[in-house]
């Protein structure tokens, strides 16, 4: 790295190779969805921005919360279980100027993925160099669920705030981290793992310096406040105190039970011969994450990425609910594309360019598919 990369982090200009190869992986996702969708008439337009959970964010940015469905079984779905940062953004960019809520989420959802991109690159430069930063960024580009990145949702934001967190961690500068944790806190729910990455590292710092410097004490108290205030006042406005939140996920079908939920949806699948392919790709999907994860182990990856990412899977595999959902809610564990970001950067680099080339048309065709069904992602 240059002087200025070891003072600021990793510059636009040392980061370019990974933002315009993640990029060119997002344009080549739009433009086959584009195709795809034209051919079944539907508007891409409408599948980026204004299905399913955009729809629940453009809500709160345009009315805010308050607003519920009762559904015929009794159950009721509330806009509160949607954390508010993202349709505060949408609020504000549409506030200052010509744009719906919907498309103010596109806009900060396509900036956010490209500072996720910036953010993951950043990571991988710094514990493998820069080959190896540019293969992660355009590898978590080119993931099968990829396209949710391009999407009114807030995985792209949440990736963005992880990663640059976690790479102020990983730098000891805690001030930063425990305020990009907060505001991870206060965009996902599963910002908790990132506030769980800042405070095991200022432990171990601790435990090993045996001193407790006053950034670091600012920064491990920024880090949960951001959902910490969410949740109390979600339980304040719901009546239900410290617990309020959960009841709104409760509603929701959402909770944890230890993946024994996804285990009877793969089991279910196994009454067809074309179910039960469905259910093995289900197996080696969960096989793969963990072998990627323990790999990441065995190769002594920092322990705040291994904290950061187990929580991520663990939340993922293990709670009850949607199901279609698991994969995207895998998107922002991007450090267990580092073992094979690792790999890549070794090889020569017509060999890695073919294979994240591939890489990147299975995720376009996948994504397009993906997003023309009827469920969704």
């Amino acid at each position: 790295m240059t002087d200025d990369d070891r003072q600021n982090g990793p510059s636009a200009r040392r980061a370019l190779p990974a933002l315009l190869g993640y990029a060119a992986v997002r344009g080549v996702g739009l433009l086959a969805l584009a195709l795809w969708s034209a051919a079944a008439g539907k508007s891409p337009h409408t599948l980026l921005t204004a299905r399913w959970d955009s729809l629940w964010y453009t809500r709160v940015a345009e009315h805010g919360y308050g607003w519920s469905v009762t559904l015929p079984d009794g159950s009721v779905h509330s806009n509160l279980a949607f954390f508010p940062l993202l349709p505060w953004l949408e609020r504000g960019l549409g506030a200052i100027g010509p744009l719906s809520a919907a498309d103010a989420g596109l806009v900060v959802s396509s900036l956010a993925s490209l500072a996720a991109a910036w953010g993951v690159f950043a990571v991988g430069d710094r514990l493998y160099g820069r080959r190896a930063g540019v293969c992660l960024a355009v590898l978590w580009g080119a993931l099968p669920v990829g396209i949710v990145a391009s999407m009114a949702y807030s995985e792209a934001l949440f990736t963005a705030l992880a990663a640059w967190s976690l790479y102020a961690t990983l730098r000891r500068h805690w001030v930063t981290a425990g305020l990009l944790a907060s505001l991870a806190g206060l965009t996902r729910p599963v910002g908790a793992a990132v506030v769980a990455a800042v405070w095991v590292a200022a432990a171990l710092w601790i435990a090993r310096e045996r001193r407790v410097p006053w950034r670091l004490a600012l920064g491990v108290l920024l880090a949960p406040s951001g959902a910490a205030a969410y949740v109390l006042w979600v339980g304040q406005h719901t009546g239900g105190g410290l617990f309020g939140y959960l009841d709104v996920q409760r509603q929701w079908g959402n909770g944890f039970d230890g993946g024994a939920a996804f285990a009877r949806f793969v089991g279910d699948k196994f009454t067809s011969p074309l179910g039960a392919l469905a259910g093995i790709g289900l197996i080696v999907g969960v096989a793969l994450v963990i072998w990627l994860y323990a790999t990441g182990v065995r190769q002594r990856q920092p322990v705040p990425l291994l904290v950061y990412t187990g929580i991520v899977v663990v939340l993922a595999l293990c709670a009850a609910g949607y199901f279609g959902s698991k994969p995207r809610l895998l998107l922002p564990a991007f450090p267990l594309l580092l073992p094979l970001a690792l790999a890549l950067s070794r090889w020569r680099v017509g060999r890695s360019a073919v294979i994240l080339g591939a890489l990147t048309l299975v995720s376009a065709v996948y994504g397009a598919f993906w997003l023309n069904g009827s469920g969704p992602p």
